[in-house]
């Protein structure tokens, strides 16, 4: 009984690494399905410039073709989700209809002590994981705020498990120069992203799996 066990563990964890192995080396492929005339696409917003910086984006890019919209912000963060509204109401295109406002808890909030942390850690991950259920985005769209970390862990964790295949585009902001944010970091170290784009070519050069795009704003 324990050799049959230890054999099962040994043949789940070898699979499980052959997955994570393989779902990393799809992760700098180009989107599939071009054909689908819509991606949906979950847009996670950050206090401050972070929400400036991807309505910017947002603005130049194939809006009929990344739609419908979800945009996510903290649940103390009002003011972002306010932006993402007057931009929606503004666009003068017809797309896809659904596109939808919601919030989720912070992992962690500024000040907030690390122990505390590790039960609104936990409640945030269990927040997107109903989230990520909910909206089954092809795309997630991220630039900087720490509240992207949940979802692009469960997004990473549904690729692995073959529940679903979300495209995580992580664009850094324009005020990191030299070094990659926190959360820019977490996600290029653990291969989490599928594209990593970079506003500074200095920024490139010390890591070389992002993309240099040029200044965005």
């Amino acid at each position: 009984m324990v050799e049959f066990v230890l054999i099962f563990l040994v043949i789940t964890t070898t699979l499980l690494v052959v997955r994570v192995v393989y779902v990393i080396s799809q992760s700098s492929k180009p989107i599939r399905n071009r054909s689908q005339k819509h991606l949906s696409t979950l847009v996670v917003l950050g206090s401050g410039g972070h929400t400036a910086e991807m309505i910017n984006l947002l603005s130049v890019m194939q809006k009929d073709w990344f739609a419908p919209r979800y945009y996510i912000a903290a649940a103390t963060d009002n003011m972002s989700l306010q932006k993402a509204r007057v931009f929606e109401g503004i666009l003068d295109y017809k797309g896809a209809d659904g596109t939808q406002f919601m919030q989720i808890y912070r992992s962690r909030e500024v000040g907030q002590s690390y122990i505390t942390s590790v039960g609104t850690t936990l409640l945030a991950l269990g927040h997107a994981l109903w989230l990520m259920v909910k909206i089954r985005p092809h795309v997630i769209l991220c630039n900087g705020p720490g509240t992207c970390i949940p979802i692009c862990a469960i997004a990473f964790i549904f690729k692995v498990l073959g529940i679903r295949w979300s495209y995580i585009f992580y664009v850094e902001s324009i005020a990191r120069v030299k070094r990659l944010s926190l959360t820019g970091l977490l996600l290029y170290k653990l291969h989490m992203a599928d594209q990593l784009f970079v506003q500074w070519p200095q920024l490139q050069k010390q890591y070389p799996r992002a993309h240099y795009v040029g200044r965005l704003m």
